[in-house]
């Protein structure tokens, strides 16, 4: 477990600062003004996001053998999102300012202005009243001038072909599971596995979606990882593999260095759940501001079988190999949004100690886990033997290689980013093939000898 400061200590614009100056996440479009609600990756922070998702990938698909990865198109036959209700019941309550035109959710604008008040699962009416009876004013103007909340859909529209009278209606997926729901007949024919079983995948999801912006916690492009774990509908108990998947989520999130305490399950109230789910529960992390929706689990029983195989005419049943009984699987689905997670893990991490600022991340999501310094960047000998370490290590770790300044901007700055580990090659070396290797979180340094270093720093 990675200890850290309470996050309630933690401002996001504390996280925003850091993740801009140091290279985890830049506005997008920036020299153009932006786009608002799109972020990029840095340098630092698409390492540290390939580790999430490598961590995810090894626990739920490597290390099972009941786990089967695909890697679907983000484009789809429209057709795909007819049959799972997407197209009617994707929505969102939105409201626009008569005033200055500006256009927000209902939710959130509650949200923002009576932060204790619940807003999950209430419907167009009651959040009409609350925005009402509070004479909510908008944000951008400061007038009460509000249409009544009204659905709008969250899929992104798109065309596809060259003429534009012959264009077809398109959408980006606003999820990534029905990727996998229409690929299981596929699954079954190539694979042959035996229930229960789980297809798995990770990938961008995209929701044209309002939002009055929270740093990357929600984006109209997002990376998601899930996975579809099908099981028999009657001779199985849902709610055994639900447990048991609520405790495999929790148990990778810590694993990750996430803070138990800053952790909490939620269910969704009958009117919040989404139109295929019967059960859904989320963990919310404490991020600044309250705790939020980091990871979710529902019980989306026969829906997106059933429908894809009455709108297709394909036969997506499945038949037991012992009694040759054929029958629709019912299914669990874990969800991980993977950049909220990249954002807890800062949060989670984020320190300001007496003289400096520390991530306290986790060895295995932290973008370098070893940084290589010559002591002295003038002599030789010492640079020559720093690079023979530092292509000695980047064999098995991303290493960072560091030369500029003194020894202790150095250390501090490898301690903003997260580096856990900092190797110094000095005279010494040279004498007894010996370095200085400083811990990040106890700055204590001791002798390790050269050749000893990549079994110190294996997990």
């Amino acid at each position: 477990m990675v200890n850290s400061a309470n996050s309630n200590d933690v401002t996001m614009q504390k996280i925003v600062s850091l993740a801009k100056r140091r290279g985890f996440v830049f506005p997008g479009s920036e020299i153009y003004g932006g786009l608002a609600n799109t972020y990029d990756m840095g340098p630092l922070g698409v390492e540290m996001l390939r580790n999430i998702t490598s961590s995810w990938w090894k626990r739920f698909v490597h290390d099972r053998e009941d786990m089967f990865g695909l890697d679907t198109s983000i484009l789809m036959s429209p057709k795909v999102w007819e049959a799972s209700g997407h197209t009617k019941s994707f929505t969102d309550a939105l409201i626009d300012c008569k005033s200055c035109k500006n256009r927000t959710r209902a939710d959130h604008l509650i949200e923002d202005s009576l932060p204790n008040e619940k807003v999950e699962g209430k419907s167009m009416e009651e959040l009409a009243k609350i925005i009402s009876e509070n004479k909510l004013k908008c944000p951008n103007c400061g007038e009460f001038n509000w249409t009544e909340p009204r659905k709008f859909n969250l899929l992104f529209e798109t065309h596809i072909g060259i003429i534009e009278e012959s264009q077809s209606l398109a959408y980006l997926r606003g999820e990534i599971a029905q990727g996998m729901f229409v690929n299981f007949r596929n699954v079954l024919e190539t694979m042959r596995p035996k229930l229960p079983f789980g297809i798995a995948q990770s990938g961008k999801a995209f929701r044209n979606e309002i939002t009055l912006g929270n740093f990357i916690f929600r984006t109209l492009e997002f990376n998601l990882a899930e996975f579809e774990y099908f099981f028999h509908p009657t001779a199985d108990n849902w709610e055994k593999h639900f447990e048991y998947w609520k405790k495999e989520m929790l148990s990778w999130i810590k694993s990750l260095g996430i803070d138990e305490s800053k952790l909490r399950w939620r269910t969704h109230t009958d009117e919040e759940r989404a139109h295929y789910s019967t059960r859904t529960e989320d963990l919310d992390f404490e991020f600044p501001g309250g705790f939020k929706e980091m990871l979710g689990l529902a019980y989306r029983t026969d829906f997106d079988l059933k429908n894809h195989m009455e709108k297709s005419d394909v036969d997506l049943r499945y038949t037991d190999p012992q009694s040759g009984e054929k029958f629709i699987p019912h299914v669990v689905e874990p969800t991980f949004g993977i950049n909220r997670v990249l954002l807890a893990l800062l949060v989670n991490g984020y320190v300001e100690e007496k003289e400096r600022v520390v991530l306290k991340l986790s060895p295995d999501v932290a973008p370098y886990r070893v940084a290589v310094f010559p002591l002295v960047r003038n002599k030789d000998e010492i640079t020559t033997k720093a690079r023979e370490v530092f292509e000695m290590l980047k064999r098995e770790f991303n290493v960072a290689w560091d030369d500029r300044g003194n020894i202790g901007k150095r250390y501090l700055s490898q301690d903003e980013i997260g580096t856990p580990y900092c190797v110094t090659i000095d005279y010494d070396t040279l004498q007894d093939n010996t370095v200085t290797v400083r811990d990040r979180d106890t700055m204590e340094q001791r002798r390790v000898a050269v050749g000893e270093l990549n079994s110190f720093f294996k997990p």
